[in-house]
């Protein structure tokens, strides 16, 4: 087998500073308390694998601890090695150590297949520059979140089939909060870890997979890595999943281009990020925009066409608190937007708005040229002008609600929203579409927003079908067409979704 990394390596140091902790945190062994994982341990195969661990991580962490020790020696006068360099040395040197390891466990014990000791490779390898344990999960697209309730409970939801339990990747609570903290060293952004300090942890992992964990303030470590498994996605990618249909593809695709502002809401894990970054691709090649999330997840930045990106990223404090109460080192996403509007961009993303940032957000979209996005969770579109008024209240800078109700009518012109319906616990699957789209057309009655849906559920003639098709023709209609927008679109009433949406249940 060829001499080279197995499986996708992402990220980058940055630093000389970061540098220096990676190298200590690869010379930290993971530390094992209570009972080691047995042999025999569980894990997703890969090509022509079994998918089943040999040996206990003991071992793993074992031949981890000296790989790391000879890395360090051998790069101790390599200051500059770049990280992929340093990985490949890693590399020649996990195969070095475990060939040597297997020679003499085939002695003692019995020989290991090909098979079996690429699978102890790989292991090693992950412990040391990966995700360890948790690599495989990452690695299986079909996962979408890893959750972990004390070592021994590890469930993991699929994309097309019910929730599974798996066996447990740690013998220990403990041994669960030195992997994640180990993490943290090795992959985290900041110098955050789980502490009785910092008993809460939130990071972004190398392939883009965000982590939550908390320790201390609950029964036991509790962690949910939520995956990203498609950073490319585009509309027409979108319209194969069956998530919206050409006519939504074309309409979306216009708000865009004509710099209309935009809210894509709905509940958790719908999906999101994924129509937000498939609509920002559609954004002029060249055009200088802004993108503030709490951890990546759009990735417009690693793009290699498209617009001209400035990211932004907030930083969790350090655990300490200031004399005002603040946590000491915390960049929160209101606190960046001040410097974000001062570097000349057309247009600005926010990945989730959660909190106060909602009021700069909105005063973005109200005074700029317009084509700002961002994601919010809500439980309808309706509802997600009242949880926009909720954030602004709760701001602390004295925002009334009428005043609220203003801002939002003259900054937002639609909100999309996504529903999610779960069916495999029946036996059945997800199914994520959007079923709405609604039109803000300045203020109505009572001074709140004057509302209207321009896509929506249809149910007529004997025929139902609960994701959106046109409805009423949007009141910026000229707008659009002059981006080349079709207006003829609304001429199908039941829209050109592609196939029946066949649920087991009717919705």
């Amino acid at each position: 087998m060829a001499d080279s990394i197995p499986g996708p390596v992402n990220g980058s140091l940055g630093s000389a500073g970061r540098r220096q902790r990676f190298a200590a945190a690869l010379a930290q062994p993971l530390p094992l308390a209570g009972v080691a994982a047995v042999p025999g341990q569980a894990l997703p195969a890969g090509p022509g694998q079994d998918g089943v661990l040999p040996v206990g991580f003991e071992v793993i962490a074992e031949l981890r601890t000296k790989v790391a020790g000879l890395l360090a020696a051998e790069t101790a006068e390599q200051p500059l090695l770049s990280d992929e360099d340093r990985r490949q040395v890693g590399y020649t040197l996990v195969r070095k150590v475990v060939a040597g390891w297997a020679t003499d466990y085939a002695a003692a014990a019995q020989p290991l297949t090909r098979d079996q000791e690429e699978l102890v490779r790989a292991s090693v390898f992950n412990d040391l520059f990966r995700a360890g344990r948790l690599q495989p999960l990452l690695d299986d697209p079909g996962i979408e979140n890893i959750m972990i309730d004390g070592h021994d409970d590890v469930t993991v939801d699929y994309v097309d089939r019910p929730a599974a339990r798996l066996a447990p990747l740690t013998g220990s609570d403990v041994e669960l909060v030195a992997l994640i903290n180990q993490l943290a060293r090795t992959q985290g952004i900041g110098e955050r870890s789980l502490t009785p300090s910092t008993p809460t942890l939130n990071m972004r992992l190398a392939d883009g997979s965000r982590l939550a964990a908390t320790y201390l303030v609950t029964d036991r470590p509790h962690v949910v890595i939520r995956k990203h498994r498609m950073k490319q996605s585009r509309l027409s990618d979108l319209v194969a999943w069956g998530s919206i249909d050409p006519a939504l593809e074309q309409f979306l695709r216009a708000l865009v281009l004509a710099r209309k502002n935009v809210f894509v809401v709905g509940s958790q894990g719908v999906g999101k990020t994924s129509l937000l970054r498939a609509m920002a691709r559609e954004i002029p090649a060249g055009e200088r925009i802004g993108t503030l999330e709490s951890e990546y997840e759009l990735w417009l930045h690693e793009l290699d066409s498209g617009p001209k990106v400035i990211p932004f990223e907030a930083r969790e404090g350090n655990g300490e608190k200031g004399l005002d109460g603040s946590a000491s080192g915390e960049i929160t996403l209101a606190d960046l937007f001040p410097q974000l509007l001062r570097m000349s961009l057309r247009r600005i993303i926010v990945g989730e708005v959660r909190s106060v940032e909602v009021v700069p957000m909105l005063h973005s979209m109200n005074e700029s040229e317009g084509g700002s996005m961002c994601t919010l969770h809500a439980r309808s579109a309706a509802s997600a002008i009242e949880r926009i008024v909720t954030l602004s209240l709760e701001s602390g800078i004295g925002m009334s609600e009428a005043l609220a109700y203003r801002l939002i009518a003259q900054a937002i012109d639609f909100v999309v929203y996504l529903r999610l319906v779960d069916e495999t616990p029946i036996g059945g699957r997800k199914h994520r579409f959007v079923s709405h789209v609604v039109e803000i057309t300045g203020l109505g009655e009572a001074g709140r927003p004057a509302l209207q849906t321009v896509f929506g559920p249809r149910d007529s003639g004997g025929r139902r079908e609960p994701r959106a098709v046109p409805q009423l023709t949007p009141a910026c209609i000229e707008d659009l067409m002059r981006v080349g927008y079709d207006r003829s679109w609304f001429q199908h009433p039941f829209g050109a979704w592609q196939a029946p949406l066949t649920t087991l249940r009717p919705l």
